[in-house]
């Protein structure tokens, strides 16, 4: 039988040097780091996806700022172009329109037979700068009346006429454009009160003479 010495344990393996409560600190050291391991390999990646989100949103959003800001500039090219071509139509408007009273003078001369020689070159020089800038003429003999474009100076009644119709000019209108700058001042003409129309009278007359040649 073996005797055991009384008071006497056995210990662990201590290293030389180091004394027995070492061993648990480093034990426990070792366990926490084997439990932080998982935990600290997933971190990086839901880092780098949030950072990617982020990033993804900052982008959609200044995409978004620079698509406002180029359709406010295009907008805006728009609106002055827009106001500059208004501007020069109006002051081309108003240029011509100090020029009207030259023209009808030109057109009274030609109209005795006064635009002859110097004068004559003269005039028709002026009459092609206007019409290069847009100027047009308008207003004839037995057009209808229209009150948008014409503007009635005489009044008389005709039994030849089936609607009220401009029977004389007695100034020209001018357009620029869709731009009226002056009416054509006129004479016109309506149907005479209780008057048949001469087409009606027409027809009137064959149906007559149709009426009479038929046999019964």
């Amino acid at each position: 039988m073996t005797e055991e010495t009384p008071g006497f344990e056995e210990k662990p393996d201590v290293p030389s040097g180091a004394t027995p409560d070492d061993a648990e600190p480093k034990a426990a050291a070792s366990s926490e780091e084997e439990a932080a391991a998982p935990a600290g390999d997933t971190d990086p990646t839901v880092g780098l996806t949030a950072q990617l989100d982020q990033a993804r949103m900052a982008l959609s959003e200044r995409t978004a700022d620079l698509q406002r800001l180029q359709a406010e500039y295009q907008n805006y090219r728009r609106r002055v172009e827009r106001d500059r071509v208004t501007v020069k139509e109006v002051a081309v408007a108003n240029l011509l329109s100090e020029l009207l009273p030259v023209l009808d003078d030109v057109g009274r001369a030609r109209e005795h037979g006064e635009l002859v020689g110097g004068f004559k070159s003269v005039a028709e020089s002026l009459e092609t700068v206007v019409a290069k800038l847009g100027l047009q003429q308008f207003g004839k003999e037995g057009e209808p009346f229209d009150p948008t474009i014409h503007e009635a100076l005489m009044h008389s009644y005709a039994p030849d006429v089936t609607e009220t119709t401009c029977v004389a000019i007695l100034q020209p209108g001018y357009r620029i454009g869709e731009r009226t700058i002056r009416p054509a001042r006129v004479a016109v003409a309506e149907p005479q009160p209780g008057a048949t129309p001469a087409a009606a009278k027409e027809e009137k007359t064959d149906d007559e003479e149709s009426g009479g040649t038929e046999e019964v």
